[in-house]
């Protein structure tokens, strides 16, 4: 296990740069992320209040010059370079940009010449996709999602399949239909069967759904033939995101038997723009669910490994109000990100730096923290009430979903920024 300071996660910490009481983007925060400018190229920033601090010209300038890290692992459109030089050294890069930004330390700030070379306005800059991603899994581990849904589809009595509490169920999708916060998202096609005595029909999908889900990316896995186990997955973790895995149900309805998600899945995901490490993440953790039965040996694990995060999500109107259409919580997860990863793994599956790997639509105990369109209105039966006196049974063209998440503790907030992807008409 990987043991160095956290020093970066003092609650205790102010910044220089003036960071607002709500600020998703606080000291202890420092997510990493790709942004560009008008007058600079894609590199990598770090966020701290309203500001992106440019590791790509704080480089240039000398002040990094203790680590390990060259050039080209800021000055470059992914994170993926950088997040090769594994756990320690970006938790050591982590804790030197807390310094460099305290505002006890006057190192970077005396230099106003410096300041304007390494500072830029979010407002002024553009963000990007920021993960080569090679590949993306997406896990179903939300025991109150995985009930709903069998409920509708089969029978309460027998709403989770029986393997549901003994492994982490999970498909592989699709990677390079993964776009950033931002893009746009064009309603899919693809076949639907609405009735049992008809044939199929071809058409854009009239159920497309939002999925709210978080994501993780990984560092460099074992090699092919080796397992993580849950006691060193976080080693494995470089940090998180927000993640809609768009849904286009009607499409999903009639393709999913015999092997699962396919065109109802693969036209689009969407991810959160700041990736929040794991080491700023770590005050917030909490004990998950009772699992029984017990599960086998190599998805124990131990200490607390479910995280607190507050999620929700809102629709946007188009030319009007947006309204919240659930508040969720990371931590109402059934399967950990350690067990997701063991899992992943213990078959010999190599994990690479950059993998994605998706929760699973987050549901809550109750109505009102549903993760999904098709649990908000179940099955369309009851409908949401919109700010302009129209319903929403799904999303519709023009509708802009937007995604929030933080973690707090009473001393400060992590945030993810938003998620906000707009839906245009098919094709």
């Amino acid at each position: 296990m990987v043991k160095e300071k956290l020093s970066a996660n003092i609650p205790s910490l102010k910044s220089w740069v003036e960071v607002s009481e709500n600020s998703d983007f606080p000291i202890q925060n420092l997510p990493f992320g790709v942004f560009s400018t008008k007058t600079k190229s894609k590199r990598v920033g770090v966020a701290i209040g309203n500001q992106i601090l440019d590791l790509a010209n704080l480089y240039e300038l000398g002040y990094l010059s203790s680590l390990s890290f060259c050039e080209h692992c800021f000055n470059n459109e992914f994170l993926n370079r950088m997040m090769g030089h594994g756990k320690i050294e970006i938790r050591e890069l982590r804790n030197r940009i807390s310094e460099l930004l305290n505002i006890s330390n006057d190192e970077l700030y005396k230099d106003k010449k410096h300041l304007k070379l390494v500072l830029d306005l979010q407002s002024s800059a553009t963000m990007h996709l920021p993960i080569k991603i090679g590949d993306y899994t997406d896990f179903y581990s939300s025991e109150q999602h995985a009930f709903n849904v069998g409920s509708m589809f089969r029978d309460p009595n027998n709403a989770l399949l029986p393997n549901w509490k003994h492994i982490p169920v999970a498909y592989h999708g699709r990677s390079s239909s993964i776009i950033p916060s931002g893009e746009d998202v064009i309603r899919p096609k693809g076949q639907q069967k609405q009735d049992e005595s008809e044939n199929p029909i071809f058409g854009a999908s009239k159920l497309l759904d939002f999925e709210l889900e978080m994501g993780f990316i990984t560092f460099e896995g074992k090699p092919l033939g080796e397992q993580i186990f849950t006691e060193e997955a976080d080693d494995f973790i470089f940090g998180m995101c927000l993640f809609n895995d768009w849904s286009a149900r009607d499409i999903q309805k009639w393709e999913y038997v015999p092997l699962g998600p396919f065109l109802a899945k693969n036209f689009a995901s969407s991810m959160s723009c700041w990736i929040v490490t794991l080491d700023a993440l770590e005050p917030f953790r909490t004990s998950g669910p009772v699992q029984n039965p017990k599960v086998l040996p190599y998805l124990e694990y131990k200490n607390d490994k479910h995280l607190n995060i507050d999620l929700s999500v809102s629709i946007k109107i188009p030319n009007g109000e947006e309204k919240v259409v659930t508040e969720s919580n990371y931590k109402h997860m059934y399967w950990n990100m350690n067990q997701q990863l063991a899992h992943h793994s213990v078959n010999g599956c190599n994990i690479n730096c950059g993998d994605l790997l998706a929760s699973g639509t987050i549901s809550g105990p109750q109505k009102g923290s549903f993760g999904s369109m098709l649990e908000i209105s179940w099955r369309g039966t009851q409908p949401v009430s919109m700010p302009d006196g129209s319903e929403r049974k799904f999303i519709n063209d023009g509708d802009t979903v937007i995604f929030r998440g933080a973690a707090t503790n009473g001393s400060y907030k992590v945030g993810f920024g938003e998620l906000v992807s707009k839906v245009l008409p098919a094709k």
